[in-house]
């Protein structure tokens, strides 16, 4: 009866450590495709409760910038301290601390390596989920998901919650190894580049 209860609980052990072992090795796998993302670019379709919008994020060695083209044409670039929004219509911009905004996420996410460190992954079907919850700069509980195709591992989806509100990116028309113009991320309003 000791060596049936001991088998047993070996075959349970050692299912339990290759599941987490998997884990860990599909965390490790997505966290080093984030890294390796430069020169990268894709569309995506932005929801909230509310509103809805359409745009390109192109990530750079250093930087994300992301463009708004409907409803309102809207420029932001972003750095790891200091970021840029730009208005078309209105012919406006500001320089920010992108930690004080909800657009802090598009910098860590492709940017900062470390940032997921701590962060879970799920797995369901053919989709990879790589989550983290923490606090923002205004200690403000968040949580972000974000969804890739298992394989081949593509980039779908991120969706933040902050406390009541969510935003959710789904993206698309993804495009590896772009060449980029000098300025694309520059902290410069657009204006004087054309």
């Amino acid at each position: 009866m000791k060596k049936y209860i001991f088998s047993i609980f070996i075959i349970i052990f050692l299912l339990f450590s290759h599941k987490v072992y998997s884990t860990n090795n599909e965390k490790t796998k997505i966290l080093t495709h984030l890294n390796k993302l430069k020169n990268f670019s894709a569309s995506f379709i932005q929801t909230d409760s509310e509103n809805l919008s359409e745009g390109k994020v192109f990530v750079g060695n250093k930087r994300v910038r992301a463009e708004y083209f409907s409803p309102t044409k809207i420029l932001i670039i972003l750095d790891e301290n200091k970021a840029m929004y730009y208005n078309y219509e209105l012919e406006e911009d500001e320089f920010f601390n992108p930690k004080n905004t909800n657009a802090w996420f598009f910098y860590d996410i492709f940017r900062n390596p470390l940032f997921f460190k701590d962060g879970t992954i799920g797995v369901k079907d053919n989709e990879l989920i790589l989550k983290k919850n923490g606090f923002d700069i205004e200690d403000r509980e968040f949580q972000i998901k974000v969804y890739f195709e298992k394989s081949p591992l593509v980039l779908r989806a991120v969706e933040l919650k902050i406390e009541n509100e969510v935003l959710k990116l789904s993206i698309y028309n993804h495009n590896y190894n772009e060449e980029f113009d000098k300025n694309l991320f520059k902290l410069i309003n657009p204006k004087y580049f054309n």
